[in-house]
């Protein structure tokens, strides 16, 4: 049996799992769903101290903490950057990563940066009218590729705003994305998630393995089964 760490992207928490850990914990396989501060459960630690290298070493910190061994570290969205800094830091911990359409950012580089220029526009000031540059509001289900009513009052109701200055801050990785690890992408295709084009292009040229899965963004709450699925069988 394996041992899985997945985790969430921005606005999220460990709570998005639920649905996916549920199906992988009875076929007998470990599951952590660590929760990023400032965010959830967490919400109390928010502080504009946050930074990416905060949620960095938070993550790898987990990792140690619950000394896990022989992981398949699973990174949805913006959790991609925290996986990738794992891969580097904690490499002797890991056995193989997934990129669920998540950000593949490089060194020194900033989360924004990776995104459209009307995307990185629009999420500077949404974060500065709604609070003045601290925290980015939580996007409409619908944003998340979450169309079933059920499901996006789920959402809605759980996701909270989401520390800005880890989008504005670089990822503390010296080496490309991934370590030299094995690893793979999984791009959610019903719809594409614009924001990650680059990141997905990213992922090819490093020669990753590439699958799709029929479901918007947040395939952990609309097909959890079948993701589930993908990354017990791995690429």
């Amino acid at each position: 049996m394996s041992t899985f760490v997945l985790l969430h992207g921005a606005w999220h928490g460990g709570w998005c799992w639920a649905r996916v850990a549920e199906v992988l914990r009875g076929r007998g396989h470990q599951v952590s769903t660590p929760t990023q501060p400032g965010l959830a459960d967490r919400v109390r630690e928010l502080s504009p101290d946050i930074t990416l290298t905060s949620f960095c070493e938070d993550f790898a910190a987990h990792l140690s903490a619950e000394n896990l061994t022989d992981v398949i570290l699973v990174g949805h969205s913006f959790g991609g950057n925290a996986i990738s800094y794992a891969a580097e830091q904690a490499a002797e911990r890991v056995e193989r990563l997934v990129y669920l359409d998540a950000m593949v950012v490089e060194g020194g580089e900033t989360p924004l940066s990776t995104m459209p220029s009307d995307v990185q526009a629009l999420r500077r000031q949404m974060a500065n009218d709604t609070s003045g540059g601290l925290t980015l509001p939580a996007p409409p289900a619908i944003a998340m590729g979450v169309i079933e009513k059920a499901d996006a009052a789920w959402l809605e109701a759980k996701m909270t705003p989401h520390p800005f200055a880890t989008f504005t801050t670089p990822l503390p990785i010296s080496g490309a994305p991934g370590a030299g690890l094995p690893a793979e992408y999984i791009m959610c295709t019903e719809p594409e998630y614009s924001p990650l084009a680059q990141s997905r292009d990213r992922a090819r040229a490093l020669g990753w393995s590439m699958r799709g899965i029929a479901a918007g963004h947040d395939a952990m709450v609309i097909a959890p089964e079948v993701l589930a699925d993908m990354l017990e069988t791995g690429a």
